[in-house]
């Protein structure tokens, strides 16, 4: 009797509407996944929802983040091209200070992101991926989630094709406008500038560098023979600051004396965050990547 029992139990629980009946044996994913359904409208059941592989579980800090966030910041996890199958190993807007280091890699530009530990400029585990075809006659850059690269985050796509006054089009990888990044040509000749736009085109921040004899300086180094070659890797500063309406929001700052290119981008002055750090995230790679320095 005993035995028949434990059969009953068992085919009881997994029968009661396709599901365990015991919640705690889900995952937390699943939980947070089928709340967001029922705001919807719609019920999360057997018939309407895909298998889930390991690969589309996430962490546990990251479902615990994600369950226990309010309407708002499901929102940003919308925007920032996020699902429940692959987040963001954290949200940029979360944060003020980003590393952006490049990569060792032939025929492509690869980066990294990750956040600064503790006060300084040691970076911590990398969150995002970034990947620049070359030679393209149109610009593609691309930004994931991991360094398999089989999730995008989102993407920098130009307009045109060899313009230099073209705008490139930052958008989420659900194809959703996040903002617009321009290199002001005229001023550039002499200091590198660029103009930041929001997802409706208007003008939220601008990014020029910090100082004006240093830019002369880094140009007349790239027509001196033999040296232009190793222009690069000689220890000039590239720093920019981010200013709207001559407020500065920000700054984004060259390590010196690196083999690899290091930035530290701090956004603290910022500290509503009104620019999207998903848009700094891409105006520093593009600083970098389609800048001819």
């Amino acid at each position: 009797m005993a035995v028949v029992a434990l059969i009953v139990d068992v085919v009881w629980s997994r029968s009661d509407s396709g599901v365990l009946s015991d919640h705690r044996h889900r995952h937390p994913a699943s939980t947070a996944a089928a709340a967001d359904s029922t705001e919807g409208g719609e019920s999360l059941s057997p018939a309407n929802s895909n298998p889930m592989t390991a690969d589309d579980i996430p962490s546990q800090a990251q479902a615990h983040a994600i369950s226990a966030a309010p309407a708002s910041k499901m929102s940003q996890f919308r925007q920032a091209g996020c699902s429940m199958s692959a987040p963001f190993r954290l949200d940029p807007n979360e944060h003020d200070r980003f590393i952006l280091r490049q990569r060792f890699r032939p025929v492509v530009n690869d980066y990294e992101f990750s956040v600064p530990q503790g006060g300084g400029d040691e970076p911590g585990p990398p969150f995002c991926f970034v990947r620049q075809k070359r030679f393209k006659f149109k610009e593609d850059i691309r930004f994931y989630v991991d360094d398999s690269r089989t999730v995008e985050l989102m993407r920098i796509k130009a307009r045109q094709r060899f313009d230099p006054r073209a705008r490139y089009d930052v958008t989420a990888a659900d194809g959703s406008k996040i903002g617009e990044i321009q290199k002001v040509f005229g001023a550039s000749l002499l200091r590198s500038a660029y103009r930041l736009y929001d997802a409706n085109g208007v003008e939220i921040a601008t990014a020029a560098e910090q100082s004006l004899p240093v830019a002369l300086f880094r140009r007349a180094v790239g027509f001196v023979p033999y040296i232009e070659n190793v222009a690069d890797w000689l220890p000039i500063p590239y720093h920019f600051t981010f200013q709207r309406n001559g407020t500065v929001l920000g700054s984004h700052r060259r390590h010196i004396g690196k083999l690899r290119d290091v930035y530290t981008i701090d956004m603290s002055a910022d500290p509503d965050r009104s620019v999207d750090r998903r848009l700094i995230l891409a105006i520093a790679v593009g600083m970098d990547a389609l800048q001819a320095r």
